[in-house]
């Protein structure tokens, strides 16, 4: 039995005392003590080690005491256990020396027994049940299948992914089953995790605002949707999409139980957007931790009030940047914790 269960009633859209809070990113770059492990072993090192990758899971609830922990991993380890190689290079990113360009790319790239070739993932979920000892619940997470195709076609990060796009619009059959081979491993893989202990999972689709709204239905909302439609039986799960205002809509009516929001949206709108029933997640500009305090205290209250405290979890609008001050963290988790007080 969970001690502190406020982010699971709130993605039930139960009343609470105030909403739960956690940060996205909030295992890493920001936290010292993340930068001396860092200091010592490369990034998929980190990910692939269990004791490393639970360790860094909770290092940040020891320090700020969200409502929730997100396992520490990467949404890059699905193309990996796809046979797709994936290199993490210091000051650059992720680098595929492989992408994917022509269908016969495909026939390399595989469904896999992600028990065998993830199940460092699965070890890292039971450690770090242990290491919260039911204290809060723990998060599972999946990139989308849009996100990822991204990375395996342009074999790079990128600020407007014109190759795999261009690959989507020149090439859909091969697209398209490229996108089922990344859902069919997600959905193993999510609901892998739910067995191994994870009480929520959530999708980023980090690159869906690089569409057009028409597009995003093509190439990632339905891949998404089957994805909800594979977990949302077995556990409450958050749909978020940077810069995918424009289906928050469809989102919020797909059987998930909460939707993500950007820092674009305002409160308003998303509880508009989404027709006001949908527990939603969100959204304060990451930037903003780098203002005083003082400031982020007031800005999180009035967008606490500007959501509602009900059917809301405080997020950020995005990753924490690896620049944000700890005092400006912990001011962003202590408003949230004083709300209503």
């Amino acid at each position: 039995m969970l001690k502190n269960d406020l982010f699971l009633r709130a993605l039930k859209g139960e009343t609470v005392s105030r909403p739960p809070v956690w940060m996205m990113r909030q295992a890493g770059r920001y936290l010292p003590e993340f930068m001396a492990l860092r200091e010592k072993y490369d990034f998929f090192t980190r990910c692939q080690t269990p004791e490393l990758a639970s360790e860094i899971t909770v290092q940040p609830i020891r320090r700020y005491g969200m409502d929730a922990a997100i396992l520490f991993s990467d949404i890059l380890v699905i193309p990996q256990a796809m046979d797709i190689e994936v290199q993490m290079k210091p000051n650059f990113g992720p680098f595929l020396p492989h992408p994917i360009r022509k269908p016969q790319d495909l026939d390399a790239v595989v469904v896999p027994d992600v028990n065998k070739t993830l199940g460092y993932v699965m070890e890292a979920i039971t450690q770090t049940k242990e290491k919260l000892d039911d204290e809060i619940p723990l998060i599972g997470f999946a990139g989308s299948p849009w996100t990822i195709l991204c990375y395996c076609v342009e074999g790079q990060g990128s600020k407007s992914f014109d190759k795999a796009r261009g690959f989507c619009f020149t090439q859909p059959e091969a697209a398209h089953q490229l996108l089922q081979k990344i859902t069919d491993t997600t959905i193993a893989y999510l609901q892998a995790k739910v067995r191994a202990g994870v009480n929520a999972v959530q999708i980023f689709d980090s690159w869906g605002g690089m569409l057009s709204p028409q597009d995003y239905q093509e190439f990632s909302w339905k891949y998404i949707q089957q994805i909800v439609d594979g977990l949302k039986e077995e556990t409450p799960v958050i749909v978020f999409g940077k810069g995918c205002w424009f289906a928050l809509r469809e989102m919020a009516s797909s059987g998930a139980s909460a939707v993500g929001v950007d820092w674009t949206c305002a409160p308003k709108s998303a509880r508009y957007l989404t027709g006001g029933n949908i527990t939603l997640q969100g959204n304060f500009d990451p930037a903003r931790l780098l203002s005083p305090p003082k400031k982020i205290k007031e800005m999180v209250t009035d967008m606490i009030n500007g959501f509602g405290k009900d059917k809301y979890i405080v997020n950020l609008g995005h990753g924490i940047l690896p620049t944000i001050p700890l005092e400006n963290a912990q001011a962003f988790i202590d408003a949230v914790k004083e709300y209503g007080s």
